[in-house]
């Protein structure tokens, strides 16, 4: 398909940055804390102005989820520890840019747009990943403050960002609340590191106190707000999928067409031959398929919320197999501990379980496939 040319700059200025971290992307990928470097090469990029309307700084009137997806596509590849930090700007700003103040907005949107101040999205505790509902952590009015207390587990950007866009329940509904990193009584720790190391931490909300502007949208619009994030930003984790397989497939194809055993090249083998070729499929499917789905959360994200999820689970899945087959291919060289490949490995698991696991989305598109091709009923 197509990419109209309005991305055009996206996409280059994704390019030059990528190959900008490339000496260091492996370092990067392998740390649990904050990259520097990482972060001074997205400032210079001026590509966090993606993340926010155009009104505090950000490229486009409104955040594009194609442009989103361009750009994840691109910096996945090289780096995982890049791509989270630029996608992790919209996640954790976008309730922001839909449901604050004007007040929130000034303060916080232009600082995202520069990348000056990280942004986070703390949803998941303990006790609740998938059913948000289950959440314990809760906010208590007192006067004219509001008390919040709770806990929040495995948070991209913990102990790094800005502020964090909090879930609470607050008496029999659920609100979203701006937290700044700063507040008094908010604790961060590290959470157990996971095969493919990222930035997460755990948050501890010992009687914060908040002002009612912190508030972000009206009382008991939590989930609305939370649903909104999804229907922009999901669709991206199938862009970075997308950025995994390319890297996987190049790797094993140089592999494959230098490598000679009985006499010829690895890629002249039918067996061999046939594990590319599908990974390569694979790719382009879900290639098309994203980028035709995140064209139409441009122009409706809520409407299209079930088919960003169709997206986002074929082509995570189709990750898993691309990179476990481009693997096969190398043989032993695929297995070794730094290489890209194993990298690449490794880091395409994850995405099989956030933003949404496999087995959740597919009972939300199942759903909706009874709306899609029968009465509704």
């Amino acid at each position: 398909m197509e990419i109209d040319s309005k991305y055009a700059s996206v996409i280059e200025d994704s390019k030059r940055l990528a190959k900008s971290v490339e000496p260091f992307a492996m370092k990067a990928d392998e740390s649990s804390e904050l990259y520097q470097p990482i972060l001074e090469a997205l400032r210079g990029s001026g590509l966090s102005a993606l993340m926010v309307p155009s009104e505090y700084g950000g490229r486009f009137s409104m955040v594009d989820p194609l442009a989103v997806c361009l750009v994840r596509e691109i910096l996945m590849k090289t780096s995982s520890h890049l791509d989270s930090l630029f996608a992790l700007q919209g996640i954790g700003s976008y309730a922001i840019s839909v449901a604050g103040n004007e007040s929130q907005k000034e303060e916080w949107l232009p600082l995202v747009s520069k990348a000056e101040a990280l942004a986070a999205l703390a949803l998941t505790e303990p006790r609740a990943g998938s059913d948000l509902k289950g959440i314990e952590t809760s906010v208590e009015r007192k006067g004219a403050e509001l008390i919040l207390r709770g806990e929040k587990s495995f948070i991209s950007n913990a102990g790094s960002a800005s502020f964090y866009t909090t879930l609470a329940r607050e008496e029999d509904g659920y609100s979203l609340f701006l937290v700044p990193a700063d507040s008094d009584g908010l604790e961060t720790s590290p959470s157990p590191e996971i095969i493919a190391p990222h930035v997460l931490g755990e948050l501890r909300f010992n009687d914060v106190v908040l002002p009612e502007s912190a508030r972000l949208g009206e009382p008991g619009t939590a989930f609305r707000n939370v649903l909104a994030t999804l229907s922009v930003f999901r669709i991206s984790v199938a862009g970075a999928a997308l950025g995994v397989m390319t890297g996987a497939i190049e790797e094993a194809t140089k592999h494959c067409a230098q490598r000679e055993q009985f006499s010829r090249p690895l890629i002249k083998h039918g067996p061999v031959a046939t594990l590319l070729a599908d990974s390569w499929s694979d790719l382009e499917s879900s290639r098309y398929l994203t980028y035709q789905t995140a064209s139409l959360a441009t122009e409706d994200p809520a409407k299209n919320l079930d088919k960003s999820s169709l997206a986002k689970l074929t082509a995570t899945e189709a990750a898993c197999r691309v990179v476990d087959r481009c693997v096969q291919t190398m043989g032993r060289w695929g297995l070794i501990r730094g290489s890209k490949i194993e990298k690449y490995y490794r880091q395409a698991r994850p995405m099989r379980v956030y933003e949404g696991a496999s087995e959740v989305l597919r009972l939300g598109i199942a759903n909706g496939m009874v709306k899609e091709f029968t009465d509704g009923s």
